[in-house]
């Protein structure tokens, strides 16, 4: 596993632990610090969660609309989280190519989703990115 989807799998594990038990994002990072794992992952981790914290009113904003079923509250805690931090990679990190974050998200959510999540992560995700690129607000 490389290091980058490794740190994705940390930031997501310490935002479901964040959005299911309540905890500070202080918390969380303290944490995904003492994780054990390599400084590389450790870092893109707490960069991503950070950044995700930092823009969480309007990533909610963007899985608003970009879901056609219904908004983040609504969803499971596991899809939850991992579409506010494939949509904060969309969004907020142009360093990344969209469809590298999309398809990063879609593995993460087969592997730690019910079976039709990854479907739901692909569809929102990919919404997302093509919304950005031609300028439309979701």
């Amino acid at each position: 596993m490389g290091r980058r989807r490794l740190g994705r799998e940390i930031a997501f594990k310490a935002l479901y632990r964040i959005d299911l038990l309540g905890r500070a994002i202080e918390d969380a990072m303290a944490d995904v610090a003492a994780s054990g794992r390599d400084a590389e992952s450790i870092r893109f981790a707490g960069d991503l969660l950070e950044t995700c914290a930092a823009h969480r009113t309007e990533v909610d904003g963007v899985l608003e609309g970009a879901s056609t079923r219904f908004g983040p509250d609504r969803m499971g805690v596991v899809d939850r989280s991992i579409l506010r931090l494939g949509a904060t990679e969309i969004l907020y990190w142009r360093f990344v190519p969209d469809q590298v974050s999309i398809d990063e998200w879609v593995e993460i959510a087969k592997k730690y989703g019910s079976d039709e999540a990854y479907a739901l992560v692909n569809a929102v995700l990919d919404r997302i990115s093509r919304e950005r690129a031609s300028g439309v607000d979701t």
